[in-house]
């Protein structure tokens, strides 16, 4: 399985994501600068990692997501390569258009960094195939502006369609319908605020963030 993880100036979740990928598929993922302006050529997929790009002036992810990486990134999910976002990366895909919605500054306007809950709510995507239906599991979360939000019709459409794929199970940060990640229309776009890589081995007190990394693997190997 062939990855790669795009780093912008402000990243800092990057080389944990790293370790996690290479943890579950054995081989190393390849880093992206976020000037770049190519991809490799068959990637698998493509991760945008957690962390504050470009200090999250304007709007958290607002300049990362015109970055010339951006551009090709953007196309390779249009041919179908899968595409996650983790927190920061979460917000640089809406910003970017291959979301709906837009990530706001927490409802009680402080930043969040726990442990929280989470329900698994679609099992029947390349990321997370690997979990049950409605299985809890706790991943933890770290961000300021994760209060997810959209109009009434797009968060019915997301209902619909099977696009959310977690919900919190407790209120964390305000976000619609406790809506923790969300995917595109075809399922290969996966933007959520908590964090997977953070919880890949017995060490991070938990493991539940690496069926998540085994999902991709079984897909692509």
């Amino acid at each position: 399985m062939k990855t790669a993880v795009v780093v912008f100036p402000g990243s800092n979740c990057d080389r944990d994501l790293m370790v996690a990928l290479e943890l579950v598929t054995g081989r190393a993922p390849i880093a992206l600068w976020h000037d770049d302006k190519e991809l490799p050529e068959e990637l698998d997929l493509i991760a945008l990692p957690g962390g504050f790009s470009h200090g999250d002036y304007l709007r958290s992810g607002a300049i990362a997501a015109r970055a010339p990486i951006m551009r090709e990134v953007i196309a390779a999910a249009g041919r179908g390569t899968p595409v996650l976002g983790i927190c920061n990366g979460f917000q640089v895909l809406t910003e970017a258009g291959l979301l709906p919605g837009a990530l706001m500054r927490n409802a009680g306007l402080d930043f969040v960094c726990r442990d929280v809950k989470l329900e698994v709510v679609n099992t029947q995507t390349p990321f997370t195939s690997a979990y049950r239906p409605g299985e809890p599991v706790t991943i933890p979360v770290a961000h300021h502006d994760g209060n997810f939000q959209a109009d009434s019709d797009t968060l019915d459409r997301l209902e619909q369609q099977g696009q959310v794929a977690f919900r919190y199970a407790e209120e964390v940060n305000g976000s619609a319908r406790n809506i923790a990640g969300i995917l595109n229309h075809r399922r290969n776009v996966l933007g959520m605020m908590p964090h997977p890589e953070r919880v890949v081995e017995p060490a991070h007190g938990g493991t539940d963030g690496r069926r998540m990394f085994e999902s991709l693997f079984s897909a692509f190997a």
